[in-house]
């Protein structure tokens, strides 16, 4: 497997999660708003400072192995803040996932991001398809599926932070991404 690398999009930074951004982040990530749709394993309330023992213990191990890439987010004119993270992971299901602090939702930086780590998982890492749980009613990261090419494939329930709540599997394959891109880059 191929190293994690920083990835920029034209309003971001993606840097390597290290473990030096558990601080950050443990300020950041314990809010309802971000945590509600997030998958059950996720405690709440949060514990204060379980993100420093979670990155040392668990995620920057299984970068270590190839199984997972995680970045932090960091907008270009501020890039000592951490604004949320994103990750891609080796499952049959699920293989993104990502966070976004409140003062930064709602600008399509996640976007941004969605689209620098899918090109990382099909160009970089060359897997032929990628997959995205989500609860059905994130509508928010149901729009992101959508503006990045991605077909819902599959309905079902999950459990989350906030609960059982209905679910969607969204997808798109390597020719699917490779395909959107071109009309992308063709239309600006």
């Amino acid at each position: 497997m191929s190293p994690i690398t920083q990835l920029e999009t034209k309003r971001l930074i993606l840097r390597p999660l290290q473990l030096d951004d558990a601080e950050q982040a443990d300020r950041l990530f314990p809010q309802w708003d971000i945590v509600k749709y997030l998958n059950a394993a996720v405690p709440w309330p949060y514990p204060e400072n379980l993100t420093l023992p979670r990155y040392r213990d668990v995620i920057l191990p299984a970068i270590e192995r190839g199984e997972e890439w995680h970045w932090t987010l960091r907008l270009k004119e501020s890039p000592e803040q951490n604004i949320g993270k994103i990750s891609l992971h080796l499952s049959d299901w699920d293989n993104r996932g990502y966070w976004l602090g409140l003062p930064w939702q709602g600008r399509g930086l996640m976007t941004e991001a969605v689209v620098a780590v899918n090109d990382y998982w099909f160009e970089v890492l060359g897997f032929r398809v990628l997959r995205a749980p989500k609860a059905a009613a994130n509508i928010a990261s149901r729009r992101i599926s959508e503006k990045t090419g991605m077909r819902m494939v599959a309905t079902f329930e999950r459990d989350y932070v906030s609960g059982r709540l209905p679910a969607e599997l969204w997808e798109i394959t390597a020719e699917e991404w490779r395909s959107w891109k071109a009309r992308m880059t063709n239309s600006e």
